[in-house]
């Protein structure tokens, strides 16, 4: 029991630490901060105008065309750094297969351009 006591011992040090720093991040703001409400800061703040029409209003599709591109592309990267970092371990194979995958999305780069999809008029 004891060996078992010692080998979590750490672990549950950890999270009481966490925690404490999780509860006094928590509580810090309400004992620190200045409390000077008024009409403007108690506004609700919508991409810096006035909230003047429904929350449930209509999108520009362009702006998930938009958004969904980026975390394409944004995840193409992370296909890269480990490839990058296995380079020399992989050879020609991992070369030129990295290669095909950066051939496929160069080609959907340029169709999604002639298309016009990262055009915002």
């Amino acid at each position: 029991m004891s060996s078992l006591l010692q080998d979590y011992l750490p672990v549950v040090i950890f999270i009481g630490v966490s925690a404490v720093i999780g509860i006094a991040l928590l509580v810090a703001p309400f004992l620190v901060a200045f409390s000077r409400p008024d009409p403007e800061k108690m506004s609700a703040y919508e991409c810096g105008f006035n909230a003047f029409d429904d929350a449930r209003m209509k999108f520009d599709v362009r702006f998930y065309l938009v958004s969904i591109l980026f975390i394409i592309f944004d995840l193409e990267v992370a296909f890269l750094f480990p490839w990058a970092i296995t380079f020399g371990e992989l050879g020609s194979f991992g070369f030129w297969s990295m290669m095909v995958f950066l051939g496929v999305l160069t080609v959907g780069f340029v169709y999604e351009w002639k298309k016009g999809a990262l055009e915002w008029d």
